[in-house]
């Protein structure tokens, strides 16, 4: 089954789209780490359609990137088309993506999100009218249901294919849950057989033998971790390890989180600029970083009282026993 923008891997595997999380930095290191496509923090329509340009901003990438997506998110046809015909005549990402499962209420009380998933007509109205203002793939990122009384992730994902998603993620809780309770799978599986075109699944992907149990019963085309990447980019290559048959490669050192939590901390740097608020930003990363070191809470303590990243730096070279290569 082939999907409409071009893979690297027989079953690639996909970054989530996440806010405040699936910035430029962190896609790439993902990138080099072994994910075969990523894509952007969901973004409003209303605010690509206003020309908003710290909206704007979270859709910049670098050619290291490709192949990326674009996600946006609304609950209007029109603006929504708007907002996609501008996505393509400015940054001319590989696919524009629709979120039709973001949970979070600030989204979905304006029926944004999962929230379209009460009213199929207009998921199918905006995913036509997306359609039509692109030349680019159009894909969506749905979940089971809005809730369990309206559960049913193949008939979602049926209407989705008929208005003319080109490919299609599953996350399959409904918006209700949350991320309570387990990701049902089989429904991955069940819309996998039911489609026609790419099914990449969704969900409880923690590592790398959570991508292979996934596949092996799913078969879904695709895979996508969410914040099981969290500080942990390397799941990406010990996941293509296990996907392609060899051994898992180990997990990192303290050294080599460091070196990478360095270098994911120098590229929000360049691309966010090198202000106290990109550091204070970054914190959270560092956390996601140390987790489960020696000590892990002490360290955790220590970064997250940071201002800049020369600090953690420092902080990273004391907790070595090294000297540090930039001065606070």
């Amino acid at each position: 089954m082939n999907f409409p923008y071009p893979v690297k891997h027989g079953v690639p595997l996909f970054l989530a789209p996440m806010a405040g999380v699936s910035e430029s930095p962190f896609r790439q290191i993902c990138r080099r780490f072994g994910a075969d496509v990523v894509v952007s923090e969901f973004i409003s329509s209303v605010g690509i359609s206003l020309g908003i340009e710290r909206v704007l901003a979270e859709m910049r990438f670098e050619p290291v990137e490709r192949p990326i997506g674009i996600q946006i998110y609304g609950a209007d046809a029109e603006i929504m088309a708007k907002a996609a015909g501008m996505v393509t005549e400015l940054f001319e990402p590989d696919f524009v993506d629709i979120n039709f499962g973001c949970p979070v209420k600030k989204v979905v009380r304006n029926n944004g999100g999962s929230g379209c998933l009460k009213d199929m007509g207009l998921v199918q109205g905006i995913i036509r009218a997306v359609r039509a203002a692109t030349h680019l793939p159009v894909t969506v990122k749905i979940r089971s249901g809005w809730d369990e009384a309206q559960r049913d992730p193949v008939e979602i994902a049926l209407r989705c294919q008929d208005a003319g998603a080109q490919a299609l993620t599953l996350h399959p809780r409904t918006r209700t849950q949350m991320y309570q309770g387990s990701a049902n799978w089989d429904e991955i599986a069940a819309v996998v057989q039911a489609l026609t075109i790419p099914v990449i699944g969704n969900g409880d992907i923690k590592t790398a033998g959570d991508v292979l149990a996934m596949w092996q019963h799913t078969h879904c085309a695709g895979i996508m971790v969410a914040r099981g990447a969290f500080g942990n980019p390397w799941l990406f290559a010990q996941a293509r390890d296990v996907l392609d048959g060899r051994s898992q490669r180990p997990d990192p050192t303290p050294e080599e989180r460091f070196a990478t939590a360095l270098d994911h901390a120098r590229l929000a740097l360049r691309l966010q600029g090198d202000t106290r608020k990109t550091a204070l930003e970054f914190r959270k990363h560092f956390g996601w970083y140390t987790k489960g070191l020696r000590d892990g809470a002490e360290l955790r303590q220590r970064l997250f009282a940071i201002e800049s990243m020369a600090e953690a730096e420092q902080i990273f070279a004391g907790y070595l026993g090294r000297p540090a290569l930039i001065a606070a």
